[in-house]
């Protein structure tokens, strides 16, 4: 048993029960019992004038048809498939049998209009992009200044109104090459400049349209050039503070950003690619940096619009990429393949002409697994910052509901009975034991004697009959129902 106040898995994640949640209910020396959670309001009065204090909560007992009064610390969440566990067991009375069943259809009903009212979120929700405020061009938020810069401190090209398309993308005009926008009021060539893509808008024709597998996303119809301008990434223009507050985990040391998620124009559907179509580049434009996207090569008309995200993993989170592409590196954040390799190729050419110099181990750099050590499946990963450990695991699996902040260790590391630092690890999920649990908790098994616990079959420890989804609960919240052979609850409170 723990020693001192010792609290579950989901009430230190924040997480409470909720109207017409089925639970288990744990009721005096009686055994837990399945009960749906009822809004109070909704109750027999006789029911609601029961004395009870604040936090309680009424259910209602299947089987028996009782109600009562109970707090948090006496409910455990249902699951599906629970009413199996008293399969063989002897003495189940009728009441208890009838309430298992009764549970178990009621779940099954609420579970099926929880999936109907997703589906017909998900059906709305597709038929048009998420909402957002649609603006023409960067808005500062709080402390940001936008710059404007004096005409005598703006550059001056050398380009002449003479010239073949002055100040194009063929030209040798020193402001493009340079990636300043000319000033009309500056530019030698006037009103023949065509270096004034930003200041006039003149953005590709774009549609907003619905991918397979990536939501929404941004077509070109028309047919662009290797280096054509496409549009401006617009949004609003925030500061590191404000950036933090936004996402809580930002660390720009004062830089600014440009958030297009509330407010922007189109580019905020373009989507991530590792073998983009379009690149990002900073110019300067009266004084102020701004962003544009420009065509990587000639793109056919009715194509998706693309570019690398450049992501930094901030924290312990990494995303699923699902580009599709050849050399797609599996997450956001990640090089790809071919960049990988063509970086090695110029790090060994780079070093012939440079004298060697030792290279420094840089200590706590690793790499961490792909999928989840809990459920095996990809996605949204939270990771491990202990030293040398890869393992990756689901917000879901941990039973979490948010991200943890700071360093953050997973439950691989802890005994899974008493949560003192652990000695024995199976390799299969996290369960783990101390010295003083391990004795007969592990077994060798049949793939090299990796170590596994009694939740697989040393043959075939990674068949898929060893329930994940039993592991997260079993491992990684310590709370099970209990089976109990006593008789039915007596009724505190009927109708």
């Amino acid at each position: 048993m723990p020693e001192g106040a010792w609290s579950c898995s989901d009430c230190r994640a924040g997480k409470k029960p909720h109207y017409k949640q089925i639970v288990w209910v744990k009721l005096g020396n009686y055994r837990w019992w399945p009960a749906e959670i009822c809004n109070p309001r909704l109750v027999p009065s006789n029911i609601q004038s029961l004395r009870h204090d604040i936090g309680d909560f009424p259910v209602f007992f299947f089987g028996s048809h009782d109600y009562y009064w109970i707090n948090q610390g006496r409910v455990f969440p249902y699951v599906e498939n629970d009413k199996n566990f008293v399969t063989g067991q002897i003495n189940i009375n009728k009441t208890f049998k009838k309430a298992l069943e009764e549970a178990a259809r009621r779940f099954q009903e609420l579970k099926a209009q929880r999936e109907s009212r997703e589906a017909l979120e998900q059906e709305r929700n597709s038929r048009k992009p998420p909402p957002y405020k649609f603006i023409k061009s960067n808005k500062p938020v709080g402390k940001v200044q936008m710059h404007v810069a004096d005409l005598s401190e703006i550059q001056r090209c050398n380009c002449r109104p003479s010239d073949d398309h002055p100040c194009s993308l063929n030209s040798q005009c020193l402001n493009r090459m340079l990636q300043y926008e000319c000033h009309p009021q500056v530019c030698p060539a006037g009103d023949s400049c065509e270096n004034q893509c930003f200041s006039k808008r003149l953005y590709a024709e774009t549609e907003v349209v619905k991918t397979d597998d990536r939501g929404w996303g941004l077509k070109t119809n028309q047919v662009l050039r290797k280096g054509d301008f496409v549009t401006e990434y617009v949004g609003e223009v925030i500061d590191s503070e404000e950036c933090q507050q936004r996402i809580k985990r930002a660390q720009e040391n004062h830089d600014r950003v440009i958030d297009a998620g509330p407010k922007g124009n189109s580019s905020r559907f373009i989507n991530h690619s590792c073998s983009p179509n379009c690149e990002t580049q900073k110019w300067t434009v009266n004084g102020d940096v701004r962003i544009g996207l420009f065509a990587l090569c000639d793109i056919e008309a009715d194509t998706e619009l693309t570019f690398n995200y450049n992501m930094h993993c901030v924290g312990n989170r990494r995303t699923t990429c699902n580009c599709g592409s050849d050399n797609c590196s599996g997450f956001l954040g990640v090089q790809p393949t071919s960049a990988v390799v063509m970086e090695k190729e110029e790090k060994a050419r780079n070093a012939k002409l440079k004298p060697k110099k030792r290279k420094l181990r840089l200590e706590g750099k690793h790499a961490h697994e792909y999928f989840c050590f809990c459920c095996g499946e990809g996605g949204e990963l939270v990771m491990c910052d202990r030293k040398d450990c890869p393992k990756a695991y689901h917000l879901l699996c941990l039973n979490l509901t948010k991200p943890p902040y700071g360093r953050w260790e997973c439950p691989w590391h802890d005994c899974s009975v008493c949560g003192v630092p652990a000695s024995s690890l199976c390799d299969f999920c996290p369960r783990s034991f101390c010295r003083e649990h391990e004795v007969g908790a592990l077994t060798p098994s049949s793939l090299e004697g990796r170590p596994c616990c009694s939740s697989h079959n040393p043959v075939s420890p990674l068949d898929s009959n060893s329930s994940s989804t039993q592991l997260r609960h079993s491992a990684l919240s310590p709370v099970r129902v209990k089976e109990e052979l006593e008789p039915e609850p007596g009724k505190p409170a009927t109708e």
